[in-house]
């Protein structure tokens, strides 16, 4: 079987994993449960990589978080992909049992799996090494069924005959986790599940599931219908305005620009170059017009900085400078960015220097 990307992305305000899944050999990738307030994230890992997104597949419309799948599908193209008896507006790929989604030369099987919701679908890698089961199975644990067409006798058979017949050593990655529970194997579950794991039969699982005694979810008036129209919300045309500059947002969470467009706007913005004073006279030079305020001392320096004017940090590669907007933004500055290469990149451009 060819090989396989794989990440696993955790959105710590709702506990909520994405997981990424690329054919290496074409460079095709899919997006399973994508969290609205992290699509930043994802398409820039996407671009790190050099991914193309074919599909992005949400496992159920959920009620806890917001789907990025619409915002993606803006920046990248990528098709929507859920679900048919989700109901939801918005469908590129009306998912029904047994479909296949492929990217490149891999594929995932959707297999129902109803209980949780509805339209709940699990997802199974073609080589059957690895199902993505939503909110369906969770590290053990199952999805609650008190609310969303819930109903766990449903989720029972769901288990048993559509996840529970797949091969022991298939590794379980489930949408959701609150104790730091990432992934485990079906034959872990089968044995230690504590809901539906060893000798446990439909009686144990629906009177332990109606017990449970769960809080509504917080976020669910506004996630919902939301993720009823695939994530395409107010919010999400207000997300794809245009900022003050065309920045590059990067895995590491820092937003970058490009030397040229620096050059091209040096009257426009604060550009502050965070080395030691060696540094900035010596052989790489500074950009005109540059502010020297060197990174151990910037703290100390915020407040001469104007807020309201965008900040552009710099050094000698871009490491210095990248703390340098965390410190920033960390400070109340909202229109920060780093030169992407610093002066090095800087230099091989043939931009203007000052010594």
């Amino acid at each position: 079987m060819n090989s396989l990307i794989l990440r696993q992305l955790h959105d710590l305000t709702s506990g909520t994993y994405t997981y990424l899944l690329a054919d290496p050999a074409s460079c095709q990738a899919v997006l399973i449960d994508p969290v609205f307030e992290q699509f930043r994230r994802d398409s820039a890992l996407l671009r790190e990589l050099g991914l193309e997104l074919a599909f992005t597949l949400d496992t159920h419309v959920h009620a806890d978080h917001v789907t990025g799948a619409w915002l993606l599908k803006q920046l990248t193209g990528s098709q929507i992909a859920l679900a048919a008896k989700s109901g939801a507006e918005g469908i590129d790929r009306p998912l029904q049992d047994g479909d296949r989604i492929q990217f490149g030369s891999r594929y995932l099987e959707a297999r129902a799996t109803p209980g949780h919701t509805n339209g709940c679908m699990s997802f199974v890698l073609d080589d059957r090494s690895m199902v993505f089961t939503g909110d369906a199975l969770l590290i053990r644990g199952a999805g609650r069924t008190d609310f969303q067409q819930g109903n766990a006798h449903t989720l029972y058979r769901s288990i048993k005959q559509q996840l529970f017949t797949l091969p022991d050593e298939c590794l379980v990655y489930p949408a959701h986790d609150y104790v730091g529970l990432p992934c485990s194997s079906l034959a872990e579950e089968k044995q230690f599940n504590p809901r539906i794991g060893a000798a446990r039969d439909e009686r144990d699982f629906v009177g332990y599931m109606e017990n449970l005694g769960l809080p509504h979810p917080k976020q669910i008036d506004a996630a919902v219908p939301a993720n009823m129209k695939c994530g395409h919300t107010e919010l999400a045309d207000q997300a794809q305005a245009p900022t003050w500059a065309p920045l590059r947002y990067t895995y590491a969470g820092i937003n970058e620009i490009d030397p040229e467009w620096v050059a091209e706007h040096r009257d426009e913005i604060q550009v502050i170059d965070v080395r030691d004073s060696n540094e900035f006279t010596g052989d790489l030079g500074h950009v005109p017009g540059s502010s020297l305020i060197p990174l151990e001392h910037l703290g100390e320096e915020v407040e001469r900085l104007d807020k309201e004017t965008p900040i552009v940090t710099v050094c000698r590669s871009g490491g210095r400078s990248a703390q340098a907007v965390t410190l920033l933004s960390r400070a109340g500055f909202t229109n920060v960015a780093n030169l992407a290469g610093g002066m090095i990149s800087w230099h091989a451009q043939r931009l203007p220097v000052a010594r």
